[in-house]
């Protein structure tokens, strides 16, 4: 499929890319934007040779916000018919999101980022939530998840009084995994998404799905949840052959079944 917004790279085997491409507008999220990123996850998620993702920007903007020209013509029955800022379709892609930060990540950009299952930083990483300014709140996310990834003092700041996070802060608060040089960062990425690729896939999706709900659900119900993905795994093959090649002191030849 032909896109305009995005470009899709394969950088290792195992490893799909999918990089924001308006660089005259700093990779501002608008609708067309939206349907690609979805589709080209989608896509991804779909191909037996990917077993981890990365979502990434340009050095100087991961995505500096939504297109506030197209968000500034829509009323409140535009957005209940046709909701760009709507990204819950990528909540249901199955296979691990690494989001490769760099510059800003603000708005939505930033809500995009927090989508992602990890976050590896570039130095100059920016992260905020500036709705207020607009006259308007986040819209994808943001209110809830930062709030839980940074707690309540720091995001009310974020989001009120129109702090932006640095890398380091960033870092220090549990928003993202590993902060590094703007030169090498993508390459951090890669490097932990090569990793994960080479994991059992079916394990990989079970543990990424069980973490997902950790937030959303108590103790005890979370625990209940762990333990059947725990029993649906030791219906694989790989278990078996994980185990085998343990006891056997030898690297397992995975499956991904």
């Amino acid at each position: 499929m032909p896109y305009e917004m995005i470009l899709l790279e394969n950088p290792v085997p195992g490893v799909g890319v999918v990089r924001l491409n308006r660089p005259q507008a700093l990779n501002a999220l608008n609708a067309q934007v939206t349907r690609e990123v979805f589709d080209a996850l989608e896509a991804y998620d779909r191909d037996d040779s990917v077993g981890c993702m990365i979502l990434t920007g340009s050095d100087k903007a991961f995505a500096a916000g939504a297109d506030i020209k197209q968000m500034a013509a829509q009323t409140v029955s535009d957005l209940l018919t046709d909701d760009f800022t709507d990204w819950s379709r990528m909540m249901r892609v199955r296979k691990p999101i690494i989001g490769a930060v760099s510059g800003f990540a603000l708005g939505g950009g930033c809500e995009v980022a927090m989508l992602c299952d990890m976050l590896i930083a570039s130095e100059t990483a920016r992260f905020g939530q500036p709705e207020v300014t607009i006259g308007v709140i986040p819209g994808a996310g943001g209110t809830q998840r930062l709030t839980r990834a940074v707690g309540k003092a720091v995001a009310m700041e974020v989001m009120l009084g129109n702090r932006q996070l640095s890398a380091a802060e960033a870092l220090s608060a549990g928003l993202v995994n590993h902060v590094f040089p703007v030169e090498s960062y993508f390459d951090e990425a890669v490097k932990l998404a090569a990793k994960i690729a080479e994991m059992p896939r079916v394990a990989v999706r079970l543990i990424k799905d069980a973490v997902s709900h950790a937030e959303e659900l108590g103790l005890s119900a979370g625990l209940a949840y762990e333990k059947q993905g725990f029993l649906l795994a030791f219906g694989t093959e790989d278990k078996t052959e994980g185990m085998t090649a343990f006891v056997e002191k030898r690297k397992p030849a995975w499956k991904h079944r």
